[in-house]
């Protein structure tokens, strides 16, 4: 995947730096690639050998037991873990391996929890507002203006969120989904390249499970997005490819129907 001139290339990139997202080589097809990743706990594997490929713009599911090693997996991608071996590359030449948490969120990888974090007292609008990428230094915070190219881009994810209507409402006056594409929006303020989103839909009513899936499909193409989920009938709707793990490493891989069929699956977990 990433050959000697990328590794020698994302080794000038110290941990804690801003990496420019116009590092970010996808000439190849991959904006992610984990290659032979494991990650132990006290003897237990919780990645045993995972090796993962996400195509640029792709909208991935990730499915799996409890403890197949999901939230391990998106924890080594956004630095929370270190891999005790193997390889988390984004892009051709950026290793995530030698990147803080805060880095690899400014070069443009973006993390969902399954219970919302708002701003709850604050309006819909002034959460995306702090969310903008901008100089977080408190000087910088306390001048800042925002002009009509930021009100413009909030406006923008007003929409795409459906929420223009709720601009002025508090935040924690939000129905749970609402509050989930709040949380997805300022994620978005972030732009970032690649979004990572845990178990988005759980407790919503099936008007915003649908909702979310016509959001999630809107952001494909232009946003890779990686979804692990519980929900198979969603998963069914959005997913270009499903991804199974088990026991920390992938069991199958292809579409909902084919990951369906397979009998290793079947007998693991959409069986059980």
């Amino acid at each position: 995947m990433a050959g000697g001139d990328a590794r020698a290339r994302s080794r000038s990139i110290s941990d804690g730096h801003v990496v420019n997202r116009a590092v970010v080589d996808t000439s190849h097809g991959a904006i992610l690639y984990l290659e032979s990743v494991s990650v132990s706990f006290d003897g237990f594997k919780a990645l045993n050998d995972l090796t993962l490929t996400v195509d640029a713009g792709e909208l991935r599911c990730v499915i799996g037991p409890n403890g197949a090693g999901k939230t391990t997996m998106m924890d080594v991608i956004t630095g929370k873990t270190r891999p005790d071996a193997g390889t988390a590359f984004f892009g051709q030449s950026i290793d995530l391996t030698r990147l803080s948490e805060p880095a690899i969120a400014d070069i443009g990888i973006g993390r969902k929890f399954q219970k919302p974090t708002v701003f709850t007292d604050h309006t819909v609008f002034e959460n995306l507002e702090l969310a903008r990428k901008a100089d977080k230094r408190v000087w910088p915070t306390l001048r800042a203006r925002l002009d009509s190219a930021a009100r413009d881009r909030i406006a923008t994810i007003l929409d795409t969120i459906k929420l223009t209507s709720h601009a002025d409402r508090l935040a924690g006056m939000l129905s749970h989904g609402q509050k989930q594409w709040l949380e997805i929006g300022m994620l978005l303020m972030q732009e970032p390249q690649l979004l990572l989103l845990d178990e988005p839909v759980a407790g919503m009513t099936d008007d915003e499970t649908m909702r979310s899936a016509e959001l999630f499909q809107s952001l494909a193409g232009d946003y890779t997005l990686v979804v692990v989920e519980h929900d198979m009938d969603f998963v069914a709707r959005i997913a270009d490819r499903v991804t199974v793990l088990h026991e920390g490493h992938v069991l199958a891989e292809g579409s909902m129907q084919q990951v369906q069929q397979n009998e290793q699956v079947i007998e693991v977990f959409l069986g059980r």
